[in-house]
């Protein structure tokens, strides 16, 4: 696999906003959290919903985020935390 993040790693996810169907979800998008899983490669989905079955395969990655950092308003226990599957190409290294 030609993974560029591994298990551990701290990444954000791209602040795009593009036009049309998009698999990464909103409310994730600037977001850091940690690769917790490398879940093989696969074909973009964004181009596969437009029709487009030859391009290339990417990693997917389970990343985990802090649920307090997800949600402004989020009441639940400080430690909760959720995994969102997120292709390589909307995800950047995170700078601290």
């Amino acid at each position: 696999m030609s993974a560029r993040y591994k298990v551990g790693d701290t990444v954000r996810v791209r602040q795009a906003f593009p036009p049309g169907h998009c698999r990464t979800p909103y409310y994730c998008r600037g977001k850091s959290g940690v690769v917790v899983r490398c879940c093989g490669e696969y074909r973009n989905p964004e181009y596969l919903a437009y029709g487009t079955y030859d391009g290339p395969e990417e990693p997917l990655y389970r990343v985990q985020f802090m649920q307090t950092d997800m949600w402004d308003d989020y009441s639940g226990a400080p430690h909760d935390k959720v995994e969102i599957e997120i292709y390589e190409h909307w995800l950047v290294p995170e700078t601290s």
